[in-house]
């Protein structure tokens, strides 16, 4: 990937730190000043869709997200992104059908399998949500990050209807 180039780099960073205080009005000022040829670079893609997000304006969120698809698709992050922003709008089966075709482009990402068990359990396969599950916290115990992933899924409310069979304690 390219790196961009000042003053856009100092734009996408001041938009970063606005976003890390909270402020996507200020971190979308920031992008608005970036170089429109440059609007569509994968970083800078990657901040809107955050800024948008924190707006909740999933629609556009899912529209960001599939152009990161097309033009990073070595990357994961489109891929998450759009399925989450879907799934925010309550198109949760679109959203896990989406998601499982990055299964075999990133077999080693935890966030992709960890999604899949809360877009399983939210459509109420509850069978299909254990196995995902299971597969994300298989990688995050190879990974040295069980622990983490073992404690967001027992707080992880699209996760709730597998706290019974999991216990909450073991």
């Amino acid at each position: 990937m390219r790196l961009l180039e000042p003053p856009d780099l100092m734009h996408l960073r001041a938009a970063e730190g606005w976003l890390g205080l909270g402020n996507f009005v200020e971190a979308n000022e920031e992008l608005e000043k970036i170089t429109p040829d440059e609007r569509v670079h994968p970083r800078v893609l990657e901040v809107r869709y955050e800024v948008y997000a924190m707006a909740r304006r999933w629609g556009e969120c899912v529209d960001i997200a599939e152009a990161m698809v097309r033009l990073a698709p070595q990357s994961s992050v489109g891929w998450i992104r759009r399925s989450f922003a879907l799934h925010e709008l309550k198109q949760t089966l679109e959203a896990l059908e989406k998601l499982l075709a990055a299964v075999d482009r990133f077999p080693e990402e935890i966030v992709i399998y960890y999604n899949l068990a809360c877009y399983e359990c939210a459509l109420g396969n509850t069978a299909h949500a254990t196995l995902r599950l299971g597969e994300a916290l298989s990688l995050a115990q190879k990974q040295g990050c069980f622990d983490k992933w073992r404690l967001a899924a027992l707080e992880d409310r699209d996760l709730e209807r597998l706290w019974g069979q999991a216990g909450r304690g073991g």
